[in-house]
């Protein structure tokens, strides 16, 4: 293909995902679905057409890392710390906490037991099953608004954050013993450090960048200090999280001369309308290819398997069900739309991505896993349309 041609083709792509956006609003089917869909289609279209085109494993990891950050990034600023946010807090990262443990060991356990592959292994698997996509939930609830919303986005957060820490420490050599617990420990106070020390930095910088060109330079910063922490073994997404909260929420948490010279909150009021439109728009770019991409590497012919659906809706029964206990239960807190948006996407498919060779369970393969994606975001679709049937319901 010439230039003109791969010309031709990103830009009806962005246009396609800008109608798929329009289309969402109207109709409550979310975008990104419709962009996995498309993705699909094309792939047919280019087999029947013989134009065999392989989409490498890390282009789509390239894409699915920087639109991972600019997600988070995206949804942490537009959320505000005030003193009576601090329940719906801890309320969401109590829900992000308790439902992945118990649903990474239900599904680990239905590995065990029917493929009598060892516990880590099943673990390690199970964890991109039941990780929330931020990059799916958050763009999916824009139009929610109120706490439902901002439940939605720490929690899916949250999940994204204590799915990766989670599979992490199951890749350890030291897995189950005493020695990997304070492994982890050291790992969390390590990127708590990290976290604190580069938001200083990027607020810094950001406070004081003066280049006409500063914004792009500063998701440059951003994205290294990620990258390294990650090659660390870190849990890196904290850092994006807490840096669009600090600069959203500059204001509140710049208390004293040292920290006004410092934070420079007029300075930061003054480029965050900016930054989040440059933010939400690199995001919208980048999950545009990454889920057209990931849905044109699928073989279409690899699902047609009544074996595959079933495993599929087995295990999203198996997460849905552990989430209805918690949220009626344990939560006590609505269920819609909440019991139904925990959809998988892009931080799954990295995660899987990321299993070593000889802990990769052939059964549980990249079918099941697009399955998985499939049902959970028209699951999603459902409870969206249901809290828009019903909006008084979406008063707490």
């Amino acid at each position: 293909m010439g230039p003109y041609t791969i010309l031709i083709g990103l830009s009806l792509a962005v246009l396609l995902s800008y109608l798929f956006d329009l289309t969402a609003r109207a109709t409550k089917v979310p975008s990104v679905l419709l962009l996995l869909l498309a993705g699909i289609a094309l792939g047919q279209a280019s087999s029947y057409w013989e134009m065999p085109i392989v989409v490498p494993s890390v282009v789509l990891q390239l894409f699915g890392i920087v639109g991972l950050i600019f997600i988070v990034l995206e949804g942490s600023l537009d959320l505000r710390l005030t003193p009576e946010k601090f329940p719906l807090i801890q309320r969401s990262f109590l829900a992000a906490l308790v439902i992945m443990l118990v649903q990474v060991g239900a599904i680990a356990a239905l590995l065990h037991a029917y493929l009598h592959v060892g516990w880590q292994s099943c673990i390690v698997n199970a964890v991109p099953l039941a990780v929330v996509s931020s990059a799916v939930a958050i763009p999916s609830v824009a139009g929610l608004g109120g706490e439902k919303q901002e439940f939605i986005v720490y929690e899916s957060t949250f999940s994204d954050i204590i799915g990766i820490m989670l599979f992490n420490f199951a890749l350890q050599d030291n897995f189950a013993q005493g020695l990997s617990v304070v492994t982890f420990g050291r790992d969390v106070i390590a990127v708590i450090v990290v976290a604190v020390l580069s938001t200083a930095l990027l607020v810094f910088l950001l406070g004081r960048l003066r280049a006409h060109v500063k914004f792009f330079l500063l998701f440059a910063f951003l994205v290294l200090i990620y990258s390294l922490a990650k090659k660390l073994h870190l849990s890196s997404l904290v850092l994006v999280l807490v840096f669009g909260l600090v600069v959203n929420n500059a204001d509140l948490l710049a208390r004293g001369a040292r920290m006004q010279r410092w934070f420079r909150p007029e300075k930061l009021a003054a480029e965050l309308q900016q930054l989040k439109s440059i933010t939400a728009e690199s995001a919208f770019l980048i999950r545009t290819f990454f889920f057209l991409l990931f849905g044109f590497s699928i073989t279409l012919s690899n699902l047609v398997s009544w074996s595959l659906l079933f495993q599929g809706v087995l295990i999203v029964a198996v997460l849905t069900f552990i989430r209805f206990l918690y949220l009626k239960y344990v939560a006590k807190t609505d269920l819609i739309p909440e019991l139904f948006i925990a959809p998988k996407g892009l931080i799954s498919v990295l995660l899987f991505y990321s299993i070593p060779q000889n802990m990769l369970i052939g059964e549980v393969s990249e079918n099941i896993l697009f399955v998985v994606i499939l049902f959970t975001g028209l699951l999603m679709m459902i409870g969206l349309m249901l809290a828009h049937r019903t909006p008084d319901m979406l008063e707490v």
